[in-house]
């Protein structure tokens, strides 16, 4: 899926369920984020029933964030069946965009074993589930996995299990904290990440409500972004208000498109050959008379523009010190 010498930014728009369980909305996702410059389309499912226990699924939810009386029923209001899942594949495919899903239990994986996605995205909550982690690379996709709140051990262990089928993976520095503040990033672990698993990419997925956090983790090295999408941060839903609308995805897309090419210095050849130089750049001149034989110096020289330069100031090291071959009035423009 990704080159691991690219310096190309792959930028995920992670939808989640902030579609609210509806299609039309989910389609529309699509559509939006993959004009603004989402490279994929990223969607979670659950089996609630199989993955919560009986008092967890019926545990009263009485929050401004429910959609049912009881959690299950709140998180079934947000799943998608199957059917609505392979036309979402067909819609990513329709506006060239990679389809990607988190399944959060081994009853999803099963799910999506026949939607065909381009890659599956192990959420931090199962980083050490080695059984589920074995049993999703079992189905030879590119793997993603972010590490929030995990140890090392818990990395290494299940980076053992990624490798022995040979899926490409893709690690995200993550912090689980929803929203994450900017002081809490700690971008600085991705470097870390860098130096200790070299082979493999490194990326970033934050939970923070802005678009610096992008730029910021491309310059630490990251190459894969994940960011939290939404229509409306005013939605019902625990991931809205920090997730971004489509005017700040496109500046986040923009803004970390724009820093490997503000890395780059300018060509030495093209230094003080800018327009503004030529229209407002000083040539030097002669402060005071100067008589032939008499040495260029600080004291004799100045600079003036004029219509077309002579020699710039800027060039008064190449002047200096050297003998005057001709007599100069004050204000005459030096030449060589």
């Amino acid at each position: 899926m990704l080159k691991k010498n690219s310096d190309d930014p792959f930028i995920i728009a992670e939808v989640g369920q902030n579609h609210q369980g509806n299609f039309e909305i989910a389609k529309n996702y699509i559509k939006v984020f993959s004009s603004l410059g989402a490279d994929a389309i990223k969607f979670q499912i659950r089996n609630n029933k199989y993955l919560f226990s009986k008092d967890a699924y019926d545990s009263l939810y009485e929050s401004e964030n429910s959609f049912g009386k009881t959690y299950g029923l709140h998180r079934e209001k947000l799943e998608l069946n199957y059917k609505y899942l392979r036309n979402l594949r067909k819609e990513c495919i329709k506006h060239r965009v990679k389809f990607i899903i988190t399944p959060f239990d081994e009853k999803s994986l099963d799910f999506i074993k026949k939607l065909n996605v381009d890659a599956i995205k192990i959420a931090s909550f199962d980083l050490g589930n080695l059984p589920f982690i074995y049993k999703i690379t079992k189905l030879n996709k590119p793997i993603i996995i972010s590490i929030g709140g995990g140890r090392e051990d818990q990395v290494n262990a299940s980076l053992k299990v990624l490798k022995k089928n040979k899926n490409q993976i893709i690690i995200l520095h993550c912090v689980s904290e929803y929203p994450c503040e900017y002081n809490r990033l700690g971008l600085k672990n991705i470097t870390n990440l860098k130096q200790k698993y070299p082979k493999i990419i490194i990326g970033s997925s934050d939970h923070f409500n802005g678009t610096l956090s992008g730029p910021v983790a491309y310059l630490m090295g990251a190459r894969v972004f994940e960011k939290h999408v939404t229509m409306n941060r005013s939605w019902v839903g625990t991931d809205h208000n920090f997730s971004l609308e489509p005017e700040g995805f496109r500046k986040f897309v923009r803004d970390i498109n724009r820093v490997r090419h503000m890395l780059e210095p300018k060509p030495a050849r093209e230094l003080g050959k800018e327009k503004v130089f030529k229209r407002l750049g000083k040539s030097l001149i002669a402060s005071k008379k100067i008589f032939k034989g008499e040495i260029f110096n600080f004291d004799n020289l100045s600079g003036r523009i004029f219509s077309k330069q002579f020699i710039q100031v800027r060039d008064a090291n190449k002047v200096i010190g050297k003998k005057a071959k001709k007599n100069f009035k004050i204000g005459e423009p030096i030449k060589l």
